[in-house]
């Protein structure tokens, strides 16, 4: 019997290269950012902005671009993936050089909001490419190579966030942006093959509508009750909301012909299960994130840039471990290998448990270095049995559940776990500032960094103030990493109880290479 041939595009490993460039940029752009919020807010060095104005120039793109990935997904589909992919980068380009050069905080949101609507285009269809171009059997290992690239940038872009701010003006972590993107436009113009679905059948308005309905409010919500308590209306009405939209939208795509989500995929433990095993890994791992660089800026006392360079060991593991994750599935199954996966993960985030703020900074990198092996060794496997779960035409579905999930939950993630974190830091911190005049009680209580800008007011007693916020921070940092660890190790027993192992394959999947494929009947 003849070995089963291969299926994939004669330039399918250039196509992942010009593919990883274009996901870089997004990522970078995310993780740039958070370096660059302190001189956001200098009113000399920056634009003076607000608290509330710097949570906006985060949570506007967030809100877009979670709000419209599943729908750009099912049209990069209908019209072509090549065409999205290129109008994602062009949008994407001119955003980033409206935020480089805007003149107030008002304008720098709205150009935020656009680069997330340029995003949103980009993030799916990439994937989606990837299975369009790949053979299933190297599917697997390109996904791995895709994957690493999401860690690579999640690391990369505070070293080069601070290293662009240590010698420029703000504006460069954007205008970073315009080159690559420019470069990337030829690149996907000349090798990235148009691909769409054959057979897309009627649109299916409604579906979309009602996505982006209650995807949006569902954010909304979700980012509201992270910034101002979720007892308030606005947060858990916008979230009730979004979840009603979003129940009105499976109820309807369940009964129409044409479904822009097949909602049946979540029968199938293949799809389901790594859905969820994105959804809670993206929950915890995005607030670790979060705490951890106000852990380093703050309590540590590091620069922008050796906080990023601090992030590395993540990349690296990366790196070295996302793209041999298809030979590790293949040996051992992808429910072993996420199963373990995760356990390192838990093991990182228990681990922030005991590191206070005197712990040897090897430890840091260390337990990072754990969780970046850990992440490598879900998402590609996860995402694989994802994308396999659907024909290669309705690839852009499978990407933009699997992107919508991830970033949902990173949001929902920074959301909770923040709220926690505020919570056990006002309940530590308020002995220590009962004393204080209220304005400056009210600001060193709201959070860690309100406590270092007026602590300098202070004079001698200022000092007092850091020491108990820096203890008060790294209790609450307990408090949240222990919520991660428990979020993830729910991720365990989903991964032990539904995710296919070694032997589920569909019968309508090719063979691993080196195993004849069985005819069909």
């Amino acid at each position: 019997m003849q070995p089963h041939e291969n299926t994939g595009h004669p330039r399918r490993w250039a196509i992942l290269g010009v593919l990883v460039v274009s996901l870089l940029v997004v990522v970078l752009d995310n993780t740039i950012l958070n370096v660059a919020l302190r001189t956001l807010a200098d009113p000399v060095h920056g634009l003076g902005a607000t608290q509330g104005e710097l949570e906006w120039s985060i949570n506007s793109y967030t809100l877009v671009f979670a709000g419209l990935l599943f729908s750009f997904g099912v049209l990069g589909d209908r019209y072509g993936r090549r065409r999205y992919l290129l109008a994602g980068l062009a949008i994407f380009g001119l955003a980033s050089l409206a935020s480089a050069y805007a003149q107030n905080p008002g304008q720098l949101v709205a150009a935020r909001a656009l680069m997330g609507l340029g995003g949103a285009a980009i993030m799916p269809v990439t994937l989606s490419i990837i299975s369009n171009v790949f053979d299933p059997r190297e599917r697997g290992r390109a996904i791995g190579v895709w994957s690493g690239a999401v860690g690579l940038g999640v690391a990369i872009g505070p070293v080069l966030g601070g290293a662009l701010l240590e010698h420029y003006w703000w504006g460069s972590v954007f205008l970073v942006n315009v080159p690559v993107v420019v470069v990337g436009l030829v690149a996907v113009a000349l090798l990235v093959p148009e691909s769409r679905d054959p057979r897309p059948g009627r649109i299916d308005v409604l579906g979309v509508l009602l996505s982006v309905i209650g995807l949006v409010g569902l954010s909304y919500g979700i980012i509201d009750g992270g910034e101002h308590g979720f007892e308030r209306f606005t947060a858990w009405g916008s979230i009730v909301g979004g979840i009603l939209v979003l129940a009105a939208f499976v109820a309807y795509e369940r009964r129409i012909d044409h479904p822009s989500l097949d909602v049946r995929l979540f029968r199938l433990p293949r799809f389901a299960a790594p859905t969820a095993v994105i959804g809670l890994v993206f929950f915890a791992a995005m607030g670790v994130m979060f705490f951890s660089s106000f852990y380093l800026q703050l309590v540590r006392g590091y620069s922008p840039l050796q906080t990023g360079l601090l992030f590395l060991p993540f990349a690296a593991a990366q790196m070295i471990f996302a793209p041999r994750s298809a030979a590790m599935v293949g040996r051992y199954g992808g429910k072993a290998v996420a199963a373990v996966g995760l356990t390192l993960i838990v093991l990182a985030e228990l681990a922030f448990v005991v590191i206070d703020a005197d712990s040897p900074i090897w430890l840091f990198g260390l337990v990072f270095f754990i969780q970046g092996a850990g992440m490598a060794n879900i998402l590609p496997p996860a995402t694989e049995s994802i994308m396999s779960a659907l024909p290669r035409e309705r690839a852009g579905v499978g990407s933009a559940v699997s992107n919508t999930v991830r970033q949902v939950s990173g949001a929902l993630g920074v959301a909770v776990l923040g709220s926690v974190l505020s919570a056990v830091y006002r309940d530590r911190i308020g002995p220590a500032t009962a004393e204080l005049p209220a304005p400056i009680r009210a600001a060193a209580g709201e959070s860690i960094s309100g406590a270092y800008g007026v602590a300098d007011a202070l004079g001698p007693a200022g000092r007092a103030v850091l020491g108990a916020a820096n203890d008060a921070f790294v209790s609450a940092m307990h408090g949240a990493a222990l919520l991660a660890a428990v979020i993830t190790a729910v991720g365990i027993v989903v991964t032990l109880r539904w995710m296919p192992g070694r032997t589920a394959r569909s019968q309508t999947e090719p063979a691993p290479v080196g195993e004849p494929e069985l005819a069909s009947a």
